[in-house]
């Protein structure tokens, strides 16, 4: 299990079950090559502890909500004919370290949901090819993004690059698929946000972890706030309106539903 071997037995009871019913035979064979187990730091390892403690007793009281995600999209003609900018933002009720895990998915772990028999996205498989000696590791992804149209559905073979630096929780991707994508990359970058500060700091607006903590008394829940931005462009055939406008919607449509999958998922790991 990706976050926390240690708590291997009470998420996989809350995860790993349904997710595995609704696997497709093709998901079944998933590799992952993360070697997982070298990726946290003892330190690391306590303060999501500590953290998800304190979550999934603050979740008994009154459960958390992600908001769903604020998204921006403007057409970019200014850098290259048919380019578009896509903006998101949105939370992940938990801790930085967790969120990130969640978000690089380190086991190829199955989370979007199922339509029409299909995955919005399949994971195929996660190669590690280069380990991160503090520049960053670089990851090969194999992925199936599903579609449906009227009577019609399949799914759309994609590669995908990532270059994650754990130390400073962000990574940048890019999306292969010539047939339809001309350019999909981008980046994501996550922040903490100190969601208790107002009511255990008072008047202190904390400006870090250690000054939270203290205010706090090792009380608050630290969340996750997830800044997404990237280029997108379809291939010439699809990129001729009104098929573009198609595509851009459908494109922005199937994001926003991964990353309610991504909050869903958030949840159960905080035992909601």
């Amino acid at each position: 299990m990706g976050i926390f071997p240690e708590f291997g037995g009470w998420i996989s009871q809350n995860t790993q079950q349904p997710l595995k019913a609704n696997h497709s035979k093709r998901s079944e064979n998933v590799k992952s090559k993360s070697g997982f187990s070298d990726i946290f730091t003892n330190e690391e390892r306590d303060e999501m502890k500590e953290q998800l403690t304190i979550w999934r007793e603050t979740e008994k009281k009154k459960q958390w909500f992600d908001s769903p995600p604020k998204v921006n999209v403007e057409r970019r003609n200014d850098l290259e004919w048919g380019m578009s900018t896509i903006d998101m933002e949105f939370t992940l009720g938990l801790p930085p370290q967790a969120a990130y895990d969640v978000l690089t998915n380190p086991d190829n772990q199955a989370y979007s949901r199922i339509i029409k028999g299909r995955q919005v996205l399949e994971n195929i498989s996660r190669e590690v090819v280069s380990p991160d000696t503090g520049r960053g590791q670089i990851v090969h992804a194999k992925k199936a993004v599903g579609w449906n149209f009227l009577y019609w559905s399949g799914a759309i073979p994609i590669t995908m690059s990532f270059l994650e630096y754990r130390q400073f929780h962000t990574v940048h991707y890019t999306v292969k698929n010539k047939m339809f994508i001309d350019m999909f990359e981008g980046q994501y970058k996550l922040e903490p946000l100190y969601v208790d500060s107002e009511r255990l700091c008072k008047h202190k607006k904390p400006e870090s972890r250690e000054e939270y903590e203290e205010c706090s008394r090792r009380q608050g829940r630290i969340a996750t706030k997830v800044k997404l931005d990237q280029l997108f462009k379809p291939s010439f055939l699809f990129n001729l309106p009104p098929i573009s406008w198609y595509v851009r919607r459908i494109t922005i449509k199937i994001m926003e539903t991964l990353i309610e999958d991504l909050q869903v998922n958030s949840a159960i790991i905080r035992g909601v």
